[in-house]
């Protein structure tokens, strides 16, 4: 398999001879977005976190641009559902350790200036001396996005981002991202449990089955369809529902969720 991320037969078991999922192998190309759907307890965390080096596979292989994944890197920005800021720090210095981290040898004059345009692109340049206590849900996960994207990771792994966002909220960065991701041509895996979510952001949705007991015996879980998402690139949430093709590739989606995701 060729592709800029590349996961082969990766397989993981918390239980002998009952894998929440195995033989999972899929690509990502570069620039490319990818989200992925299923059911509660079929194993996307487990792969969002081998991907970011945070957990490991019982077995399989992970290869990001060449070279196998062993571990955390900053090359690999992660967004979690929490916010994961350090509340005792500004915006500002939340978004600096992460840059100085990146870049030791830095001047401060760089990391601030580096920072500016990061915060500017979330629109929260007024908070930027603002500490997490004194700002919304919403602004809390623009920090995380914007701290994940100054690192200028190869690679941005986002599990469920905007989960706990009102509707209005997350519609609204659901655009911001999409507006930065083509601007810098980021690499996206995404965990989502919002069927519009992934039909507005991602280049191809990948549908995950859940494991379970059959008349055979148990079946573990996997990537049971990857979706090829045929709507125009430039799409808007407000703009979704009408565009030609939304309601069946919805339709289909929500079938399988509804249907077909227990194997």
């Amino acid at each position: 398999m060729q592709g800029f991320l590349r996961i082969e037969g990766l397989s993981r078991s918390f239980a002998e001879d009952k894998p929440v999922f195995a033989d999972v192998s899929f690509t990502l190309d570069k620039g490319e977005f990818v989200c992925i759907i299923g059911h509660s307890g079929c194993g996307k965390t487990t792969i969002l976190n081998v991907l970011a080096g945070l957990d490991t596979a019982s077995s399989g292989h992970v290869f990001m641009d060449g070279r196998e994944v062993a571990g955390p890197s900053l090359e690999r920005g992660v967004v979690f559902q929490s916010h994961a800021l350090m509340p005792w720090l500004t915006v500002r210095k939340n978004i600096a350790f992460a840059v100085e981290s990146r870049w030791p040898d830095w001047s401060r004059a760089k990391v601030n200036e580096h920072v500016e345009t990061f915060v500017a692109m979330v629109g929260l340049t007024p908070a930027i001396e603002k500490k997490p206590s004194q700002l919304s849900g919403g602004m809390k996960q623009r920090v995380g996005i914007a701290r994940a994207f100054a690192i200028q990771p190869k690679m941005l792994l986002l599990d469920e981002p905007f989960g706990a966002l009102d509707a209005l909220t997350r519609g609204t960065i659901q655009d911001e991202l999409m507006s930065i991701v083509r601007e810098t041509h980021q690499t996206v895996f995404m965990i989502t449990h919002d069927v519009d979510e992934a039909i507005l952001l991602a280049d191809r949705i990948l549908l995950m089955s859940n494991g379970a007991e059959s008349p055979s015996g148990y079946k573990h879980g996997g990537i049971a369809e990857v979706v090829n998402n045929p709507l125009p690139k430039a799409r808007k949430r407000a703009e979704l529902h009408h565009l030609p093709g939304y309601y069946e590739l919805r339709n289909h989606i929500v079938d399988f969720l509804v249907h077909r995701s227990n194997t």
